[in-house]
This record gives structure tokens, sequence and C-alpha cells, in this order.
């Protein structure tokens, strides 16, 4: 049985080249053209080839979600991936190498053929890609657009709210999240993988000790209004420490959980590096990449964490809250708010017990309050 054919159409592009850039790419039925899936995300600074790229990534591995079988025409506006992907240039660009054999492994080769198109006809692509890199702007993940609501009244709107220093002073109290790293467990100072499928460890007598720290200090400052935490028991022994001290229930989230590391749970860098050197360099310098025999990538990551932050600041509105969560969650919240590149958390550090904060404001901005603070560990 031969599998459903579909046009995959991407694109990316670079606000300076290398600058700010994204990448968007739609999924259509060959037949009927009908929008099956479409995919953005910003990419923090990178050249345009990079992003065209990454789009062409991430609309292949859509196609293959919807059907591992398909066969696929790539149209696309750019003449050098078309063309180094048919196969009639060379690959030269060290940089971009990898990429396009990520490109290639996504489907069987001889399901996907390639065609160049003028920009007008990559209109769809093009907007998604913009779409992108306006989200990473304001520091916050691009989504699919929601359906519009029906028409009401006009109302003069006001003028988009500037970041930074020059935003109003009437947007309102923020919704404040402190991000609290759980506390120490037998794997942590032997720096392992511990994400969401392993072992499931919970806290050392000294990470029970810095979860009674970090409650400590946050009762004094008595300002968390609300308690919520990944379903690790790691996380929960430590939201439960600060939840006890300030008569809070601990709500649960699991998009909050950490990354699915695969074959890697329990095992320390170098031994990744020495059974599976190959996935651990892709998977460092490429966000859609997984862990050997994981479920999920962070740019997926990121996409889960985005809902939770969502439903957190939403249900809590102008609120403090303390998120309990891990890692990778929490590095991903905080390049969210930045709008930094997909591979800024290989660049950012953060101790067991730690705390950060975000605050998120009524007209989409995000601010940066606080990172990797241990100052009540001391």
């Amino acid at each position: 049985m031969t599998g459903a054919r579909y046009v995959v159409e991407a694109d990316g592009g670079s606000r300076g080249n290398p600058g700010p850039a994204g990448y968007g790419a739609v999924v259509r039925d060959a037949d009927t053209g009908q929008v099956l899936a479409e995919a953005a995300e910003y990419l923090g600074h990178a050249t345009n080839n990079v992003a065209e790229y990454r789009g062409l990534i991430a609309g292949l591995r859509a196609a293959r979600d919807l059907d591992p079988d398909a066969r696929v025409e790539v149209r696309m506006d750019s003449k050098l991936v078309v063309e180094q992907m048919s196969g009639r240039w060379q690959v030269k660009h060290p940089a971009m190498r990898p990429l396009a054999a990520e490109a290639r492994g996504i489907l069987p080769a001889g399901n996907v053929t390639y065609e160049w198109i003028p920009r007008e006809r990559n209109k769809t692509a093009d907007r998604l890609a913009n779409e992108a890199m306006d989200a990473g702007r304001q520091g916050r993940q691009w989504e699919p657009a929601q359906a519009a609501p029906a028409p009401e009244p006009a109302v003069s709107a006001p003028a988009p709210a500037p970041a930074g220093w020059a935003a109003p002073a009437d947007l309102g109290t923020p919704t404040t999240l402190v991000l609290l790293r759980h506390g120490e467990t037998p794997l942590t100072p032997l720096k392992r993988f511990s994400g969401s499928t392993g072992s499931d460890p919970g806290l050392s007598e000294k990470g029970r000790w810095q979860a009674e720290r970090a409650a400590e200090s946050l009762a004094a400052r008595g300002t968390v209004q609300a308690v919520v935490a990944s379903p690790m028991l790691r996380t929960r022994q430590t939201a439960e420490a600060t939840a006890r001290r300030l008569g809070l229930e601990v709500r649960i989230e699991e998009d909050l959980r950490e990354l699915d590391f695969g074959a890697w749970e329990g095992l320390g860098f170098a031994e990744v590096m020495e059974r599976h050197p190959a996935d651990l360099t892709t998977w460092l310098g490429s966000a859609d990449a997984k862990p050997t025999g994981s479920t999920e990538s962070l740019s997926t990551l990121a996409r889960r964490v985005a809902r939770a932050r969502d439903r957190i600041v939403q249900q809590y509105t102008g609120q403090t809250v303390l998120v309990v969560s891990h890692v990778s969650p929490i590095k991903t919240l905080v390049r969210l708010a930045l709008g930094a590149p997909p591979d800024s958390v290989h660049r950012m550090e953060l101790s067991a017990a730690s705390l950060c904060a975000v605050q998120y404001y009524r007209d989409g901005n995000a601010s940066l309050r606080l990172l990797n603070d241990t100052s009540h560990l001391r």
C-alpha cells in the first residue's frame, strides 16, 4: 500500500542575515490543497540558510508524523536548499551539512522530491516564518492561529505596547512565576541524565536540606500565592516543603516534567558520548533531534512547557506562583522569556534548588527578573 501524497511548503528568514531568525512550514494534501499541519519556530540569531533548512526539517517531520510512508513534494523558494537536497549542488558549508543530513533521514529518499517556486507562491510558509520571528521578539513561542471570534462593535485599539524600558506603567500587576529547580537526588552530584522515564529518584539528604532552605527563604519573602509542580517525585518533594510552610496545596502540572532522555537515562555525559556519539552531537546541535530512544526533542519540550506556562498565567493572573520543575523546562521558560535561540539552553547554568523568576505582562511581554539564585543555600 502506498502512502499519502503531501506537498510541503517551507521557508525561513533572518532579519539581518545573520540576525533574529525563524522558519515556517505547511503540509498540504497533494490532491485537495487542504492544510493538514503547520509548524513555525523562532530560532534566535541565525542565517537565512540555516532558517530555511530548519523550515524544511520541520515540514518533513510534520509530514512524517501524519504518515511515515508518505510521498512528499517539497516546494521552496530557496534555490540553494532545493538544489542541494536534489543532489545537483554540493553542501559545502560545514554548518549546512548536518542539517542536510538530518533532512534526508526523515523520510525514505525515494519518497521526497524537490521543486523551486517563486516567493509569491510560498506566501503561507513565509507568513509563518515571520509570525515566529515576531513571537520571538515578544519573548514567546509561536502558536497556531485560533479561529477568529465573531466581530464586535469597533473600538479604538491602543497602539501595541513597546517592550523593555519603554513599556507603559498601566499594564496592571504582572504574573510572576518563581521557578525552583528541585533539590539534589543521588544522581545530581554524579551529573547523570535524569529525565521523565527513568527511575524517578527522590531527594537525597542534601536535597531535602536544600528544599527546606528554599522553603524558608520563600516563606520569608511572603509573596508566593500558589504552588505548581512537575509530577516527578523529586519535584513534588521539593514543592511540598514550601507548601507546608505556606499552608498551600501543590497542584501537579504534567507538562512541567523533565525531558525524556531515552537510552541516556542514568548515564553521565562521557558515557553517552562513548555509547551514542552521533546522537549526542546531533542533539546538541539541533532542537529537533531526540536523545537515543527518546520520544521528544527540545522543540517538543518547548511546546508543552509553553502550554503549561500559558495555563498557569491564565489561572493565576496577577499572582506570584512557585513553579517547581527541572533543568530543561526551567531553562526553556527562561529562553522563551528572553526570545533566545533553542541552543541557548546548553549555555545556562542551573544549580540544584536554585531560583529563577519571570514576570508576564498583559501585553504579552515577559521580563526575566532572577536567574540561578542560590543565596538561600549559603
